[in-house]
């Protein structure tokens, strides 16, 4: 789901919180299991195929969010697979791809009334960064490659559709694939929905208390043993706060999310997030009761994608795939002010890129907002990608003539 970086060690207690799953996950598509290495469990994908996958302009792949799950996603898959062939999958540690999650699935078909998912969480142990989830993410495009020349025309570009951490994976994934790498030539496009370029900015009375320490704790990280370019008074001052900041935080969380002490320090999500998910009470109300959204997060985690940002800040004014980057302008969990600076760097990269700020809009998951934005939303995205596949026919039409 979402990118939540409690820094308030009081504040971000685990105490006791239990939470059961009563339903059987939601499956859209066909589902096809990919293996990883020995260690670790299979990769569950999803594939959904239009009326008539031959004559598909394109093939589509959603990227969900933190501690949320591709299951979620069963109505906006349908909307594109009138057209194109659409797939997900679920993150590393995330929905069937988590153990508890999957075993509960497994009892609930099987005839259980619940099954108790409060530890889902502790699949999350052994994440310091998103690589694993960028592995999954190339695995999971090579095979979407792979049904689209099945069943489609050979050759049919691919666009990712990310949301939140999603958009952070698959932009730090594409910034490390080679120009010349036959992968990264199928993807012609990306559609951002409020990406975490960001950290959360904590909404009303609590925010007094919790945003300054976690922008304390960004400022450091993005200031060490780095410069700038600021005046070397500045510049002393920054690195000793970073030097004194960085280890000790980065310590302080991984002595926390040890066995024992994580049950403890690993903070629940807390209660004005699903406030912040949709403008829509419907979907905040169905978003509570869901069993398989995760609901705890280890802090090594949490300060692994908070380093990720940090990171891939470092290095976004490198990215270069055309993009379609739709964000709320009031949204605390991933704010604004991330997608202002990725823009600022890239948006001349490209004459397809397009911007759609969300002005009078404060949730942070578009694609579940209330009707008729949700729809909306949808067909200009679907109006975005028919940009991109005539400028790819009109560039293939322009070879085609300079070739004879």
């Amino acid at each position: 789901m979402k990118l939540i970086l409690i820094l308030v060690l009081s504040m971000s207690c685990g105490c006791a919180h239990r939470q059961f799953v009563t339903q059987p996950y939601p499956r859209w598509g066909q589902e096809v299991w990919l293996s990883r290495n020995d260690r670790d469990s299979p990769l569950p994908m999803r594939v959904q195929m239009p009326p008539r996958p031959a004559v598909a302009p394109a093939c589509i792949l959603i990227v969900h969010g933190m501690n949320e799950y591709i299951g979620r996603y069963d109505e906006i898959a349908a909307y594109f697979a009138r057209r194109f062939i659409v797939a997900g999958f679920d993150l590393y540690a995330h929905g069937l791809s988590n153990p508890s999650l999957l075993a509960a699935d497994r009892a609930i078909t099987g005839g259980a009334s619940e099954f108790d998912v409060s530890d889902a969480y502790l699949a999350q142990a052994s994440l310091r960064n998103l690589e694993p989830m960028r592995r999954d993410l190339d695995q999971v495009l090579r095979r979407l490659i792979e049904v689209c020349d099945q069943r489609g025309k050979p050759g049919l570009p691919i666009f990712i559709l990310s949301h939140s951490l999603g958009s952070l994976i698959s932009a730090s994934y594409l910034l490390e694939q080679a120009p010349e790498d036959d992968l990264r030539s199928r993807i012609q496009g990306i559609v951002f929905l409020g990406p975490a370029f960001s950290v959360t900015e904590v909404p009303g009375w609590r925010g007094y208390f919790q945003t300054p320490v976690v922008k304390l704790s960004f400022y450091a990280e993005e200031h060490f043993l780095r410069s700038h370019g600021e005046p070397l008074p500045l510049l002393i001052a920054n690195q000793a706060l970073a030097l004194a900041t960085v280890p000790l935080l980065d310590g302080l969380f991984e002595v926390l999310s040890w066995p024992g002490l994580r049950h403890i320090f690993s903070p629940t999500t807390p209660g004005w997030v699903p406030d912040y998910l949709s403008d829509w009470e419907e979907e905040r109300a169905r978003h509570r009761a869901d069993g398989y959204i995760i609901r705890r997060s280890i802090l090594r985690y949490v300060k692994g994608v908070e380093g990720e940002i940090v990171r891939f800040r470092r290095e976004m004014a490198g990215f270069a795939t055309p993009y379609f980057l739709v964000y709320s302008a009031g949204d605390p969990i991933t704010p604004a002010w991330g997608s202002h600076d990725f823009a600022g760097k890239t948006f001349d990269k490209h004459p397809d890129n397009q911007i759609l700020p969300l002005i009078d809009k404060v949730h942070h998951e578009q694609l579940f907002s209330a009707p008729p934005l949700r729809h909306e939303l949808l067909r200009k995205i679907e109006g975005w990608l028919d940009r991109r596949l005539s400028s790819i026919n009109q560039v293939a039409a322009e070879r085609a003539n300079n070739a004879r």
